[in-house]
């Protein structure tokens, strides 16, 4: 089988044909383009690949452009260092989407994912152009995608602004609708931040949300006391001075992360 690579680094570009080699020594590179203008006329000139890996931001735009250019009949697979394009990826004939730096395990996902098209298109005698889930490639996605988690807050102290590194944070809480936090040096700041915001910015595995108003670090739990309603009261350092209760549902869910 032939494949076209749509690629404006040079440096992607070898990566990519070791790669390929690497997971399927039967495909062919057949052309590697590095714009939409190469692009277009490698695509009016040769017959149809079976298969295309195109970079979506190319030298001179980006790739969708080709596809009001010229009639593109090969399977697509798109690379790329973003995902904010994911949408207008399977608009068109896209079966899926791989983030640099691409790893192998993705890559043959994707080539078993394009061969069982085929197997299923000459079964069916289909058109060249596949019906996608497409909730469950963007889910596929966002798998592939590592989150980012916030690693400093911005506060302000008296007439100026100080960064605070997470790991210098104790814990999270909330005070009459205002958020706080606590350092372990004790201090106390104010941040414009619900607790449900922090719970999606913080990384699970340094925070968890013990109730509606408390979010505590490890490090933070000096002691674990049995509470009535098969709840959990914590005692805190630096000094909590409200109750630090883990509620009922959460109880299970925080014993198992304590122990990590």
């Amino acid at each position: 089988m032939n494949v076209l690579i749509v690629e404006d680094e040079d440096l992607a570009v070898r990566k990519l044909r070791k790669l390929v080699q690497e997971v399927d020594p039967t495909l062919e590179v057949a052309g590697v383009t590095a714009s939409i203008e190469d692009t277009v006329g490698w695509l009016k000139t040769n017959e149809s690949p079976d298969l295309i890996f195109m970079d979506i931001e190319l030298a001179d735009g980006q790739s969708f452009e080709i596809f009001e250019q010229v009639e593109v009949n090969s399977t697509v697979i798109f690379t790329t260092s973003y995902d904010e394009y994911a949408l207008q990826a399977f608009k068109v004939n896209s079966i899926d989407y791989l983030l640099k730096p691409i790893q192998k395990d993705d890559l043959q996902r994707s080539l078993k994912k394009f061969r069982d098209l085929k197997v299923r298109r000459t079964e069916q005698n289909e058109q060249p152009n596949p019906v996608f889930n497409l909730d469950k490639l963007l889910r596929e996605l966002q798998l592939q995608q590592p989150k980012e988690y916030r690693k400093r807050f911005l506060v302000r102290l008296g007439q100026r602004l100080l960064s605070v590194e997470v790991q210098d944070i104790a814990y999270f809480f909330t005070d009459e609708r205002f958020s706080f936090f606590k350092t372990w040096n004790n201090q106390k700041y104010l941040i414009d931040y619900t607790l449900d915001e922090l719970e999606e910015a913080l990384d699970p595995g340094m925070f968890f949300r013990i109730n509606r108003g408390v979010i505590v670090t490890h490090n933070t739990v000096e002691q674990i006391q049995p509470y009535f309603g098969n709840r959990l009261s914590l005692v805190l350092k630096p000094v909590f001075d409200k109750e630090a209760i883990v509620s009922r549902e959460k109880v299970s869910d925080f014993k198992i992360w304590m122990g990590k």
